[in-house]
């Protein structure tokens, strides 16, 4: 099969909030929405909404949209890569940030490299690399866990092999929780670390109501800040 006759695959980054598109995003992303019409996306209302946000004349009728999401059957995946066989670009659009950074669009990408077709990966704003850049801590060394356990005893077990991680190999240690449960992890940080372990806070990353600090967790014990349903991303460095 001539793979120079393949469409590309495209990861086009969203914003982290309801801020203006273009405040954000570089001019390349509107450009490649505007020359795409088939997506591959997480979530098809908010995606569409996008889309029209970024560029407004765009014809949402000419749009051909495939859901990747938790529901999605593993065997669906690869035909979403058709139109990139049969020569069309294909667009990858996250709920938020960046495609294939602790979501799901990493599997169809995957899938493109084993099939030959070029992946093409646009700038945009990662609140991982936005919270590590901002909190202090190696830039180095560091490691992105996912969500912590929400089981209480598990949870706490967990932070305390990652905070010793920290300190064995000066690494920071990135994770996120639900939103309507940050203001609970925050607190079970701060008792379970130890008083001069730092915390990097960092929420509502490119919006108006941004807020990034970095404080011991002795510290942090006298702070009050509501993080509820914001959402948030945790760094702790020992």
């Amino acid at each position: 099969m001539d793979t120079t006759t393949f469409g590309k695959l495209y990861l086009i980054p969203t914003t982290l909030g309801e801020n203006e598109p273009l405040e954000v995003l570089p001019l390349s992303v509107k450009q490649a929405i505007e020359n795409i019409n088939y997506y591959i996306v997480e979530n098809e209302k908010t995606a569409r909404r996008f889309i029209k946000k970024i560029s407004s004349k765009k014809s949402q009728g000419d749009l051909i949209l495939e859901s990747l999401n938790k529901f999605t059957e593993p065997e669906m995946i690869p035909t979403f890569l058709q139109p990139c066989l049969e020569g069309h670009d294909v667009g990858v659009i996250s709920e938020a940030g960046c495609p294939g950074i602790a979501d799901p669009g990493a599997d169809v990408v995957s899938i493109a490299h084993e099939k030959n077709i070029r992946v093409v990966p646009l700038v945009g704003p990662s609140s991982i690399l936005l919270a590590l850049m901002a909190s202090g801590f190696n830039g180095q060394n560091f490691a992105f866990n996912g969500y912590l356990p929400i089981d209480n005893s598990e949870r706490r077990s967990a932070i305390k092999r990652l905070e010793k991680l920290s300190k064995d190999a000066d690494q920071s240690q990135v994770f996120i929780e639900t939103p309507y449960r940050n203001d609970k992890l925050l607190a079970e940080l701060i008792k379970t670390v130890h008083p001069f372990t730092k915390i990097c806070v960092a929420c509502d990353i490119t919006l108006p109501t941004e807020f990034i600090a970095t404080k011991t967790a002795k510290q942090w014990t006298t702070e009050n800040i509501d993080l509820h349903k914001r959402p948030t991303i945790f760094i702790i460095q020992a």
